[in-house]
């Protein structure tokens, strides 16, 4: 998961003059304005605001409640263990190290939530400890177990027998062995610099002539399997083989002690581009001054003497706190390689998408041809459940091929390395068509990728840019301009909430619209022209774009709910979001809230709102959904009275989660959606999602998420309504 430093809050003042603002891309003007004394009442609240970092903590600790959960297959809870390392590092390298840093700045102010960075240090000290803990009890007492009794046995050295010690003996001295440098430490060798996230073993040694103690440090090479297998579902840790071996690598010195530790260090990249020629080579120069950055955590193996811990702790220049004693293995994202074991009756049973009904109404071993299913209807696109292969990438791939298209343009935020969306691109723009690829150079964590891609864009003869300077752009657009038969130019739009990524496509969940609509054609025209040219289209008839009128659009569309509560018509909110954190929308909700309108959220991560809430979030209800798919599609749905007296229900989808990030520093892009049928299909998910008998864990006022144990799971039940639609369409 991405994150980002907590924006200052609003005054009273900010808020009312949202409402004031022209060229609205709505068709009527708000019918209700909040003023000072209706805003007051949500702001004598003073702890309406719930803290973001502690909200991500507790995303987090859900994770792990997934590890905990018997109910799901074991190896499904082998990778939540995995997942929840991996979040918890990210979450150091960029949210912990962001505190630090303002703090160590002098630049440190009060967050929404009311509490100085320094409390909220404190605090996150606190739960992680307890997390880290409790995640390796799970690990320990629950999970490890219940592997040795489907045969899955993760071993310690002792535990080998002859032949498998044999057998690690050889793997080290022709394979690992090789690859080692062990580094001492003393007046001719100083520290070794330790990167971010690596295993190492921390080794004491003591010349038998002298009977002087040294130091060393010997990093596990990460290019070998974290868990070494022995065969028949046997592992032993890389480490426990490294350290049984040192021998070989230290002769003639007496090892006295070994252990393991690992550093987390602040991964995150500051680049002024305003200052910066070229950001593509500023952006190269600042990752490599990532491996350096000052370090945030350091977890360490119980059995470690304090000697060897003080050593550490002072030449990496950490204090006490931000030293996590835990017991071995460290760094379970090893534990990926372990829920990979081919033992499928230990998994989420097989699942394979398949194409939408509207792309292939008759299941045929032809290709789908999205051109002339989308001129038939609008088609919206959920995945994993709808094949991404047969949609958006054979939407790209067509357009390269066709020779009836002239241009292609399209967003690229994160893909995988073998993309084949890259290689339709390339191919397009070799066949002579116009290509404009506009890359994120600086998605985080994904920019060495990124920049390779740009390069090899460029070189095949695309159109390649890197957005405005200042923000990222995060907006999910394809568009495919083609002359049909009759001679007419006819855009083709494809505007989603997830990456361009075949590989997570199958893994998270999102949405996506594929259109020949002109409007929504011209707009996102207009949004291209805004990012590689120096056009400045401000308004928009069927989309929000962030920085702008995102926040705006919504809040707007919230007072609206608000005007039509207060007239007697219908009006209900739900929205979905990653993370809700916005305090101006989350106001706005507020109000909303005290007015009567009943509002649903539904959060995967952070949710800085407290409902239920008497007097101010009475009628909100959140809830989250977590699974074996990552839940990551943004919708706004709103019952906007009726088409009498209303327009009826309405809804958007898009790339912004409601954070300062997205809707201040991002280019993001919301659609709404064309046709009342679609917009009666992301209700339709609304309601499953909030049905009582939906497993989900439920957010209270004080900050908890109580999970409620329901029989049903969202994700099981459109797998179910999925395969059911498949068979219709075979017959």
């Amino acid at each position: 998961m991405s994150l980002d430093p907590q924006a200052p809050t609003r005054s009273a003042e900010d808020t009312v003059s949202l409402t004031a603002v022209p060229d609205q891309p709505f068709d009527v003007e708000p019918e209700y304005i909040p003023d000072h004394e209706a805003l007051a009442e949500v702001e004598k609240y003073e702890d309406r605001f719930l803290d973001r970092e502690l909200s991500w903590l507790r995303f987090n600790e859900r994770v792990l409640e997934l590890a905990e959960d018997e109910t799901l297959p074991l190896l499904e809870r082998v990778r939540f263990l995995a997942i929840f390392t991996s979040n918890l590092d990210e979450f150091f390298m960029v949210r912990v190290a962001g505190l630090k840093r303002r703090i160590a700045a002098g630049v440190a102010v009060k967050a929404a939530s009311g509490l100085m960075p320094r409390e909220v240090l404190e605090l996150i000290w606190q739960k992680t400890r307890e997390l880290s803990e409790r995640h390796a009890a799970i690990f320990r007492e629950q999970v490890k177990p219940a592997l040795l009794e489907e045969g899955i046995q993760l071993l310690h050295w002792e535990d080998l027998t002859p032949e498998e010690v044999k057998a690690c003996k050889k793997l080290f001295k022709e394979r690992v062995y090789p690859v080692l440098t062990p580094l001492a430490v003393d007046p001719a060798h100083p520290f070794p610099y330790i990167s971010g996230l690596s295993l190492n073993l921390a080794v004491r040694l003591r010349d038998p002539k002298t009977k002087k103690k040294h130091f060393a440090r010997v990093k596990v090479p990460p290019i070998f399997a974290r868990f070494v297998p022995l065969g028949n579902d046997r592992f032993v840790p890389l480490e426990e083989v490294m350290a049984e071996r040192l021998q070989k690598l230290f002769p003639g010195m007496e090892i006295i002690e070994v252990h393991t530790f690992r550093v987390t260090r602040n991964e995150d990249l500051e680049v002024e581009e305003d200052d910066t020629e070229n950001l593509l080579t500023a952006l190269e120069k600042e990752l490599l001054r990532r491996r350096f950055g000052p370090p945030v955590r350091l977890e360490v193996q119980e059995s470690m003497t304090d000697s060897t811990l003080d050593l550490l702790v002072s030449e990496l220049g950490i204090s006490d706190k931000e030293v996590f004693r835990l017991p071995g293995p460290l760094d379970l994202r090893g534990l990926h390689g372990i829920a990979d074991i081919d033992r499928g009756q230990l998994k989420y049973p097989a699942f394979l998408p398949s194409t939408h009904p509207s792309l292939a109404p008759v299941e045929s071993a032809a290709p789908v041809d999205v051109f002339k299913a989308a001129r038939r209807s609008d088609v919206l696109l959920h995945h994993p459940y709808d094949s991404f292969a047969t949609s958006v990438q054979r939407f790209i791939e067509q357009a390269a091929a066709d020779p009836r298209v002239l241009a292609i343009k399209q967003t690229l935020y994160r893909t995988s390395g073998d993309s084949p969306i890259i290689d339709a691109l390339i191919d397009a723009a070799e066949a002579g068509k116009q290509v404009l690829v506009l890359v994120e150079i600086k998605a985080r964590f994904d920019e060495v990728a990124n920049i390779r891609w740009a390069r090899k864009l460029e070189q095949a003869g695309c159109h390649v840019v890197y957005g405005l300077v200042g923000l990222k752009t995060h907006c999910k657009l394809a568009m495919v301009v083609r002359e049909e038969p009759d001679g007419t130019i006819r855009r083709y739009t494809h505007i989603g909430t997830g990456n361009y990524n075949p590989k997570t496509s199958r893994l998270y969940e999102d949405m996506g619209l594929i259109t020949t609509d002109e409007a929504i054609g011209e707009d996102v025209a207009h949004l291209f022209n805004n990012l590689s040219g120096w056009s400045r289209e401000a308004t928009y008839g069927q989309l929000l774009v962030a920085p702008g009128n995102v926040r705006l659009g919504l809040i707007e569309q919230i007072h609206a709910e608000i005007a039509h509560h207060l007239a007697g018509r219908p009006a209900r909110i739900r929205l979905k979001a990653n993370s809700v954190v916005d305090e101006a929308i989350i106001d706005a909700l507020y109000l909303a809230s005290q007015a009567g309108v009943p509002v649903q959220l539904l959060v995967r991560g952070i949710c800085a709102l407290r409902p239920g809430v008497e007097g101010l979030s009475e009628t909100i209800e959140v809830r989250s959904i977590l699974g074996r798919f990552l839940e990551h599609s943004r919708i706004f749905w709103f019952e906007n009275g009726t088409p009498d007296d209303g327009d009826g229900p309405s809804a958007w989808i898009g790339s912004a989660d409601m954070m300062h990030r997205n809707l201040d520093r991002r280019v993001e892009a919301l659609v709404r959606l064309p046709t009342p049928e679609l917009v009666a299909e992301v209700g339709a998910l609304f309601d499953m999602a909030f049905e009582p008998t939906t497993d989900a864990w439920v957010l209270g006022p004080d900050g908890t998420w109580t999970r409620n144990h329901a029989p049903h799971h969202l994700q099981a039940m459109l797998i179910t309504r999925q395969r059911q639609r498949r068979r219709a369409s075979t017959g």
